[in-house]
């Protein structure tokens, strides 16, 4: 099946569930911002949770398929398309992403993932480094994907026939009483969060200022890490640091005393000092705060993050479950 970029949005890259093993090379993990979405769009479409598909940022794209599929839009909210939950598009058809009314990063599955070479064993596009996706870099308009051909469940009898003829304007009443997925399990989305960390090497040095002040995402953010301003953090001492391993989520401060929070395209290693680590389950917050959004920093035991990501993969199992049982069964 071929997808037709007929308008690429604002930047829209293909990531699949990242580039692990590479780290200790120096290549960073890249794949999604918010995890979170991305499996469950996978799910709803269908996939194996790691398939490629399409991350959104901001402007979202207008996209032709060739055949009749299952696609799922998870993540930021735009208008004219239904979010979490599945939807049918049919040959020939174009989807429309149209404004993005809250969020930053939307995540498009499609039945089968989208097909592109494997670079360093995923299909991930590292910006920076033009390895991976779609030639190593965002989408243009006229680009032509391949995809359907991973792995995926059937498409329902009938589903695609009955489905509405465009998903333009508001959302479509066949989607009304359908399936989609509980607010109750998403992650605390919203535009001023509080981000919960645990602390880093350096904690002791400043972290009193930066759990007590209140930060805005600048607009110099991108993959590699979300730049915040705010009162500036002095540190304590002065002295130069060795490099050290560095992660997505890793909170640096940098002479200037403005944190940054590493995200998926971070670094695998930096000399700055390491103020904090916001836990894994709050990732999918912070990557979808947009230029201006506010937020804080909490600090929890080590312990605490640990059972959150533990609860999480455990509702996610649930939702693995009922998905399968009223959608693939």
């Amino acid at each position: 099946m071929e997808i037709t970029v007929a308008r690429a949005g604002m930047m829209t890259t293909v990531q699949d569930a990242g580039r692990s093993g590479c780290r200790a090379s120096g290549v960073p993990l890249s794949g999604p911002m918010d995890p979170f979405a991305f499996r469950v769009a996978n799910m709803l479409a269908g996939n194996p949770e790691d398939l490629a598909g399409l991350e959104i940022t901001l402007s979202g794209p207008e996209l032709e398929f060739s055949q009749d599929v299952r696609i799922a839009v998870c993540g930021a909210e735009f208008s004219g398309l239904p979010s979490w939950r599945p939807l049918f598009a049919r040959a020939g058809e174009r989807v429309r992403f149209g404004e993005c009314r809250k969020g930053c990063r939307a995540y498009l599955a499609v039945a089968g993932g989208i097909s592109v070479p494997r670079v360093m064993g995923s299909r991930s596009t590292y910006l920076r480094g033009g390895l991976g996706g779609f030639r190593g870099r965002a989408l243009r308009d006229g680009d032509l994907l391949e995809a359907g051909s991973d792995t995926a469940a059937p498409v329902p009898a009938g589903s695609v026939g009955s489905a509405p003829r465009k998903f333009e304007g508001p959302a479509p009443r066949k989607f009304e009483g359908s399936f989609f997925v509980s607010p109750f399990l998403m992650p605390a989305y919203c535009a001023s969060p509080i981000v919960r960390v645990v602390r880093g090497a350096q904690a002791g040095e400043f972290f009193e200022a930066l759990g007590s002040g209140e930060f805005r995402v600048t607009a110099h953010s991108d993959r590699m890490g979300l730049r915040l301003s705010g009162g500036a953090i002095g540190r304590h001492s002065g002295g130069e640091l060795a490099s050290s391993a560095v992660a997505p989520g890793t909170i640096q401060v940098p002479p200037d005393g403005q944190p940054i929070v590493l995200m998926a395209d971070a670094q695998s290693i930096g000399g700055y000092p390491q103020a904090a680590h916001a836990i894994t389950v709050d990732l999918p917050i912070l990557a979808q705060l947009r230029p201006g959004d506010a937020l804080r920093f909490r600090e929890v035991p080590l312990d605490e993050a640990q059972h959150e990501i533990l609860k999480r993969e455990r509702e996610l199992a649930v939702l693995r479950e009922g998905v399968r049982q009223r959608l693939f069964s």
